[in-house]
């Protein structure tokens, strides 16, 4: 068997891969916490869901003060058309 040589991750490419987990997280707690029958595991779901969302955040926050992650702003024209869109059926 041969030595297979293994590149260490960037703390950028690990900082990335936790954010893209943690989006997977939150839409699979979303869709239990959405289609869950249960009242008890509903609420317990949503606080996890919660949980996930705050770490989330702070990866993105981690990324974005290090420059890793600049989403683009939307111009105020934007923001007036899409809540015209959810508004206005």
């Amino acid at each position: 068997m041969k030595d297979k040589k293994t590149k260490a991750l960037s703390e950028r490419e690990m900082m990335e891969d936790g954010l893209n987990s943690q989006k997977q997280a939150t839409a699979a707690y979303n869709t239990g916490a959405g289609e869950c029958a249960n009242a008890q595991l509903r609420s317990t779901f949503i606080s996890i869901l919660a949980d996930e969302h705050e770490l989330g955040a702070k990866i993105f926050d981690a990324m974005s003060q290090r420059g890793w992650y600049q989403p683009q702003e939307a111009e105020d024209s934007q923001i007036v058309s899409v809540k015209q869109k959810f508004t206005n059926n």
